[in-house]
């Protein structure tokens, strides 16, 4: 019996590979279309995390429009070689238009981690440490590379405090490997 042809290209920043699963049977397809997907590099993030980057293209599309504008009311001026409205109009679009791929590109290869109810720190939960050194305490919520901003608390699973925290429970203290030294913090709350 034979099945249709399909060429399934999987593309990521490592690798690039082509199954080609003509003539298979179906199982066999699927474990071919499997062993490619092994090689894309999905992006873990919280569902907060896509959702806010799902706003940040809602409002990007609303804003073309009105940059398609600027832009055709720059062109009307007349002469593009000496049109500074023009270039900046044309500059500020293909910014816009780059930030849009730039951000679907991470909703496409992003992988929503859920926290699992275990109390320990994964992404999605937050956590209170206090530093040893100056016994200050401070809330962290862990997150993916993306979301990762320390003025509003959230830090990288895979930062060098992420990676000392994950997987811990509340109550130890962990050594922290920072580039320039270490330093370490006691885990005294999970919340999830």
């Amino acid at each position: 019996m034979n099945f249709p042809f399909y060429h399934i290209i999987i593309i990521s920043s490592k690798y690039n590979k082509i199954a080609n699963i003509q003539g298979e049977t179906i199982p066999m397809q699927r474990k071919k279309i499997q062993e490619a997907m092994k090689n894309v590099y999905f992006q873990k993030m919280t569902a907060n995390g896509y959702h806010e980057i799902e706003e940040q293209i809602a409002k990007l599309k609303q804003q073309r429009p009105a940059k398609i504008g600027q832009l055709k009311a720059a062109r009307a001026l007349g002469d593009l070689s000496e049109n500074t409205e023009y270039s900046t109009a044309k500059r500020e679009l293909r910014h816009l238009e780059s930030r849009l791929r730039y951000l679907n590109k991470q909703l496409q290869y992003a992988e929503i981690v859920t926290p699992k109810n275990d109390h320990t720190i994964d992404l999605g939960t937050t956590v209170i440490i206090e530093f040893e050194d100056d016994h200050e305490q401070e809330t962290y919520h862990i997150v993916g590379k993306q979301e990762a901003d320390l003025a509003k608390q959230k830090i990288s699973f895979d930062s060098p405090l992420g990676q000392a925290l994950l997987h811990k429970t509340a109550g130890i203290t962990v050594t922290v490997e920072a580039p320039q030294s270490s330093y370490k913090v006691k885990i005294v709350k999970i919340e999830l």
